[in-house]
């Protein structure tokens, strides 16, 4: 039978929250610089196929950034509903990257309005791309502003906490915190990839079921392109994070490696399986990779999970979701790279039904490594809500209804899912790309496709 506890049903709903809307905040962060990118090129090129490519790919973000709006409004409820230990100790300190967050989000709908109601309006057509530009900074910069929130929450400071009363509040220290650089970096840098890889997902598909036009061809290298460039700056972003981890959180690396004594020249291990005893089996094991990986240094010494008190340390299974994310990211950086060497090869066909179904792979999958890394770094935390200060069971609420409101959120991302699936496809499926171009840019259209 099932017992009430109102911390799990807690963490329930705000990983199913956080779970929702990290999809719709992911592609709100990468597809504006898409947008304006493919712009930038039709402009530049004078090539409509890149225009109606940025026109599309708008009418699209825009209803995703509605549902997100949604999404990001729950969060903000579920804070103080769920948390009202953790925010009435943190929320004083974390108060000014919240409301500039929402400034952010304020300066990005009211540039994503005028941008997507200008389009023919200027003679000079540069003079719209420019009002691409705002809304990149405040999609950016909102991600910027509540990833701040979360690395504050991973190394805290700027504030001293007297029992339950926080003072000396400075709230430029907290944000600009130990975490915040890797952080930002790689949440950023990984919302990039992960919705150019969506969009070359959509057009991979697109391609095999229908051959593709030159429209859906140069769309294909254009993302794949992007995807490529975008996932080598996740990639060091994730070094990065690693070598973050190995100074101010030993213990999360320690975890999610399956390091448990502290030693020079540490292996880094592959999946495997892991017995009640904490040994590793069925593993791959790469020699010094860990020590390389943590210190830039073959033989460096590791610090292991036995140093952290066994009452403050994560759960083994987060280094599956490290694998994972991992795993996702060399795949999607060797599959754009395949279809960069298959392009310039002549004599290789970059459209092959193989290579094609690896590109139409890469936007869930990555967007499966967004999932896994947010997992990785917030169960990695445990036991801490906020680390060294409080812990998860001593944040929650004590409210005998959470598992009410997890029925009715569930209804409503359903709700939210459904219709969000449902537009999209009324709006392209009714309306495809070659009937576009031929209605706005009829010189175009008469062209002869590429075969």
């Amino acid at each position: 039978m099932f017992e009430y506890d109102s911390v799990v049903m807690s963490r329930m709903l705000t990983s199913l929250t956080l779970a929702f809307h990290i999809i719709f905040a992911t592609i709100g962060v990468g597809v504006p610089v898409m947008i304006s990118i493919a712009e930038f090129i039709g402009i530049k090129k004078k090539d409509p196929h890149y225009t109606l490519l940025a026109r599309r790919w708008t009418r699209g973000f825009t209803i995703t950034v509605a549902v997100g709006v949604v999404t990001g409004t729950a969060i903000g409820l579920q804070l103080s509903l769920l948390w009202p230990s953790f925010m009435q100790i943190a929320g004083n300190v974390i108060s000014l990257p919240l409301f500039l967050e929402t400034f952010a989000f304020f300066f990005e709908a009211i540039f994503l309005g005028v941008y997507l109601y200008t389009w023919d309006r200027f003679k000079n057509p540069i003079f719209h791309w420019l009002l691409s530009l705002p809304v990149i900074i405040g999609s950016t910069m909102s991600a910027f502003f509540i990833t701040t929130v979360n690395a504050f929450m991973n190394t805290p400071q700027g504030f001293d906490l007297e029992g339950r009363v926080i003072t000396s509040i400075e709230p430029l220290a907290a944000m600009f915190n130990p975490a915040t650089p890797t952080k930002v970096f790689h949440v950023i840098s990984s919302s990039y990839m992960t919705s150019a890889a969506i969009l070359a997902t959509i057009t991979a598909f697109i391609i095999l079921m229908k051959k593709g036009s030159k429209y859906h061809k140069k769309a294909l290298k254009l993302t794949v392109v992007a995807t490529f460039i975008f996932s080598i700056m996740t990639a060091l972003a994730g070094d990065l994070s690693a070598k973050f981890l190995a100074e101010h959180q030993p213990e999360k690396l320690a975890a999610g490696e399956w390091h448990f004594e502290t030693e020079e020249g540490a292996d880094l291990i592959l999946f495997g399986t892991i017995n009640e005893n904490n040994e590793v089996q069925n593993a791959i094991r790469i020699p010094k990779a860990l020590s390389f990986l943590a210190h830039g240094d073959f033989n460096a010494e590791v610090t292991g999970l036995e140093e952290t008190p066994e009452e403050e340390r994560p759960p083994l299974w987060i280094h599956y979701m490290f694998d994972l994310m991992v795993g996702i990211g060399f795949f999607t950086l060797g599959i754009t790279f395949l279809y960069l060497v298959f392009w310039k090869v002549k004599k290789w066909n970059e459209y092959n039904p193989l290579l094609l179904w690896g590109i139409a792979s890469i936007g869930p999958l990555s967007m499966l490594a967004i999932e896994f890394g947010w997992i990785f770094a917030e169960v990695g935390r445990q036991p801490w809500i906020l680390r060294g200060y409080m812990k998860v069971s001593e944040g929650a609420t004590t409210s005998p209804h959470v598992d009410w409101m997890f029925v009715l959120f569930i209804a409503l991302y359903t709700v939210l899912a459904i219709g969000c699936i449902t537009v999209l496809r009324k709006m392209f499926k009714n309306n495809p790309a070659e009937l576009e171009l031929e209605s706005r840019y009829p010189q175009v259209a008469a062209t002869k496709e590429d075969d």
